[in-house]
């Protein structure tokens, strides 16, 4: 269904009420806000979540946890899966050419899970300890970017 094949329902839109032109028109003097009150007034109403003084649902409710707005978001990559990508050369952009990415745009952090037979040279925004000491066991070499530690 798209929004130019909807069809038209008569009586589904009104015209504008046209306030303030007289007490013939229905809409004079107090332009149908009747007489005085919150509601009568400029600028009166409440806020979205009002519920008339009653403890509104958003403190009602118990509200549990913590985001922090510094967090960095790494897409991970083991050991084991650049055993299985192909390429002397693995980088961001490879391994989501590979599959083993969502993105390339990604951070990038190598974890140790697994073993890693022959030498590559990752370029990676982060490696564990563990990691970078299976690459170079077996050869390898790791480049950081950004200049973060390992």
């Amino acid at each position: 269904m798209k929004l130019h094949a909807l069809p038209h329902i008569e009586g589904a839109t009104h015209r504008h009420k046209r306030l303030g032109c007289g007490r013939g028109s229905g809409h004079g003097k107090t332009c149908g806000r009747g007489h005085k009150g919150m509601k009568a007034r400029s600028g009166g109403g409440h806020r979205p979540g009002f519920e008339g003084g009653q403890m509104p649902l958003y403190r009602r409710l118990p509200h549990r946890g913590f985001r922090n707005i510094n967090r960095v978001e790494f897409a991970v990559v083991n050991v084991a899966d650049l055993e299985a990508a192909e390429g002397a050369k693995l980088g961001a952009a490879e391994l989501a050419a590979q599959g083993f990415l969502r993105s390339a745009d990604a951070r990038l952090k190598v974890l140790g899970n697994g073993e890693v037979t022959r030498a590559v040279t990752v370029t990676a925004h982060a490696v564990s300890e563990a990691a970078k000491a299976k690459i170079e066991k077996a050869g390898g070499k790791v480049v950081l970017l950004g200049g973060e530690a390992a």
